[in-house]
């Protein structure tokens, strides 16, 4: 706190006697430096944003290399064409050729005085990240699901129009038993991340012959595989993945960095939100008392429901 009586944080927005209403999304990428998962790809020659490349697009290019994805005829721009001719004859590509490949993260774009609420209902649609512009067409930073929510979460007391769902479960919001995609810890790698591109997720549940979660594949796991260039793994079934980037992690850093990905039906709105910003994760596992996976809340699913109490 300064002389001033003005809190200061990391994203450089001072909070104290904030009309939350008139908060902009410029304001929330201030001395940002660091761009991680997902950057835009700019074409010097048409001076403008092209797409968004991240470990969706990496993936789904891994995938066309390997010959387990095929892209529809009706799909093929005169790019993706280029691309896949590219990729059969093992040349090298240019990145913004690659960039959206996935289709998962085109490039959304909103300008810095944008308020919060606005793109908050953004995400809520489904959108992972927005460039913030400034008035000269230039990116100031990018604004992510998991930044938002991170920011409502630590000033959530200067929001009261939120406190009441807080309290709230996942089950009467209508969030424990939404529809699941899984595959068996048996199953190979390569045929998750088939799922997981041709359904159009970032991460799959891992169970056991019995339904009992194991774990989950998503796209974290694909960058620690590209970043530690474990590409052999790729082969290996879903739930050896599961135990040796556990055991990686531990590794790296020293400890035990693999998070319990699950909640009740019976959790509160606020725990679920406090576990996601946690652990850093897009989506929870909702579990029953035998440990069976009964439903799926994500990121998205948060956004909906604070899309419905914040202005835009």
């Amino acid at each position: 706190m300064d002389s001033e009586g003005t809190n200061h944080h990391r994203e450089g927005l001072t909070t104290t006697h904030h009309d939350w209403s008139m908060i902009q999304a410029g304001t929330l990428v201030e001395n940002q430096r660091v761009i991680q998962i997902s950057a835009p790809v700019y074409d010097a020659q048409k001076k403008t944003y092209v797409g968004m490349f991240d470990y969706s697009d990496l993936m789904a290019y891994l995938l066309i290399i390997l010959k387990k994805m095929e892209v529809p005829l009706d799909d093929q721009s005169v790019e993706m064409h280029d691309l896949i001719e590219k990729t059969s004859k093992s040349q090298t590509i240019p990145v913004k050729l690659a960039a959206d490949l996935s289709g998962k993260d085109p490039f959304c774009s909103v300008m810095a005085e944008t308020r919060l609420g606005a793109v908050v209902s953004n995400f809520a649609t489904g959108i992972h990240r927005v460039a913030v512009m400034d008035s000269n067409g230039d990116i100031k930073g990018i604004l992510t699901q998991s930044s938002v929510l991170d920011f409502l979460l630590r000033h959530l007391s200067e929001f009261p129009q939120l406190q009441p769902v807080m309290q709230q479960s996942l089950q009467q919001l209508g969030l424990s038993n939404s529809k699941v995609l899984s595959v068996n810890g048996e199953a190979q790698v390569l045929e998750a991340l088939v799922l997981m591109s041709n359904s159009s997720v970032s991460s799959l549940a891992v169970l056991d012959d019995q339904g009992v979660l194991l774990g989950n594949v998503s796209m974290t796991d694909i960058q620690h595989i590209m970043k530690n260039l474990k590409t052999s793994w790729l082969w290996l079934s879903c739930f050896q993945l599961v135990s040796k980037v556990k055991m990686s992690r531990g590794v790296e850093t020293g400890e035990d960095l693999y998070p319990v990905l699950d909640v009740t039906a019976e959790a509160t709105f606020g725990y679920t939100l406090s576990k996601l910003q946690a652990t850093k994760v897009h989506r929870l596992w909702v579990v029953n008392e035998l440990g069976l996976v009964e439903g799926v809340v994500s990121l998205t699913d948060v956004f909906r429901v604070l899309s419905t109490l914040l202005d835009s």
